[in-house]
């Protein structure tokens, strides 16, 4: 096939939808197909620093950028499939949706945000904007490709598409994430400068909205208070992600003395694993994913995971994960993180060979987020949209 595949500008920071984007360049090269990849430029963003940046960034990506997107399109190779990488890209879809394409849907959080649909993260006037611009660039496309059935759901539901296809293909990691060794894991660590503790437990996030970090400490709060009350150890938890705000240092400094939080960031893949190999649980209650790296990625470590039991969080643990009812907006944090506190109190005191067998059966459940399975899917639904599109060349008013 020849491919070409679009994605965000280098300049707007995204490293996820950057590394997707060169993720699926070399998996298809390696498979044979010819593989361009393209995004906006800088051009007058180039030109102008400070608080107009970012306006100069719309302009390069939604005024400029578009011409000379269409000359390609107009000299590219007939049967040339269009894939956008992220649905996201919306203003740009247009220009493509008279010809083959697919559009990879990773999370519609932003939209739902913007619908007033999350008291958790109100949205401004300029952002809800936004978001009906680029939902009205999606709702061209034809051909959809999903992560996660939630997020296939908000799709059609929240953006109105009328699509021809629409498939979920579960993410594959991005790593072959693997248990390791008590030893190889605190070598690891070692190596990373980090300390090998004899026990704790971790959360992995980035610090948004959704990550419901605040919830994470409520979480702990109770879980240490719990121990004390109980006479028993307490793990330290820490916590890969940003630097803590305000409000949420508010809450550790207000933790009971035996509590101890760790904040760790820019950690390489196979610390990360480590920590994974050696953590008593994975603390994981967002709000609300797109498909929750994070828990894919512990239960193929052989960690427990203690998340948010909605969509997508129960369909990438499904039943190898332990669930929490999602912390709404409003509601008594301190009653739903004592209950937390309890689960996860049970959840560390199982019994070695009950914690064995589960970890095995999480790591078996792990194989359906297999990489190469996922490309294998991507490339069918590419080579069925090629074919529909052969099918039906010369018929007006067929995308």
């Amino acid at each position: 096939m020849n491919i070409v595949l679009y994605t965000h500008p280098a300049f707007l920071g995204s490293h996820s939808h950057q590394h997707f984007a060169r993720m699926l360049v070399r998996a298809y090269q390696r498979r044979g197909h010819t593989v361009e990849l393209r995004q906006p430029e800088p051009v007058l963003r180039a030109r102008i620093e400070g608080r107009w940046a970012k306006w100069a960034g719309y302009v390069d990506q939604y005024l400029i950028y578009p011409r000379k997107m269409r000359r390609q399109i107009a000299t590219d190779a007939s049967g040339t499939l269009y894939v956008f990488c992220d649905q996201a890209l919306g203003p740009l879809i247009p220009n493509a949706a008279h010809r083959p394409h697919v559009v990879h849907c990773h999370d519609l959080l932003a939209l739902r945000s913007a619908l007033g649909l999350v008291p958790e993260n109100p949205t401004g006037w300029t952002g809800r904007i936004y978001q009906r611009y680029i939902r009205a660039g999606f709702q061209q496309a034809r051909h959809f490709i999903s992560v996660s059935e939630k997020s296939r759901a908000d799709l059609h539901e929240l953006g109105g598409v009328q699509p021809l296809t629409s498939e979920v293909v579960y993410n594959g990691l991005n790593h072959p994430y693997r248990r390791q060794s008590a030893d190889a894991a605190r070598a690891h660590l070692r190596r990373a400068g980090l300390p090998a503790p004899a026990g704790f437990l971790l959360h992995i996030g980035g610090g948004q909205w959704y990550k419901n970090t605040e919830g994470v400490i409520h979480l702990y709060d109770r879980y240490v208070a719990q121990r004390v009350a109980a006479g028993q150890t307490v793990l330290p938890l820490w916590m890969v992600s940003p630097a803590p705000s305000p409000a949420v240092q508010s809450l550790i400094d207000a933790l009971p003395a035996a509590g101890k939080v760790r904040f760790f960031h820019g950690l390489a893949t196979d610390a990360i694993e480590a920590l994974y190999s050696l953590a008593g649980a994975l603390l994981f209650p967002s709000h609300a994913e797109g498909f929750g790296w994070p828990i894919a990625e512990a239960l193929a470590c052989g960690c427990p995971v203690l998340t948010t039991g909605q969509a997508p969080m129960q369909e990438v643990g499904g039943p190898h994960a332990h669930y929490l009812p999602r912390l709404a907006g409003g509601s008594d944090a301190t009653a739903w993180a004592t209950d937390g506190g309890r689960l996860l109190c049970a959840l560390l005191d199982r019994p070695g060979a009950e914690r064995d067998a589960a970890a095995r059966a999480g790591i078996e459940w792990t194989q359906r987020f297999d990489a190469q399975r996922a490309i294998d899917a991507y490339l069918r639904i590419y080579e069925s949209v090629l074919q529909g599109a052969s099918h039906t060349a010369g018929r007006p008013g067929v995308p």
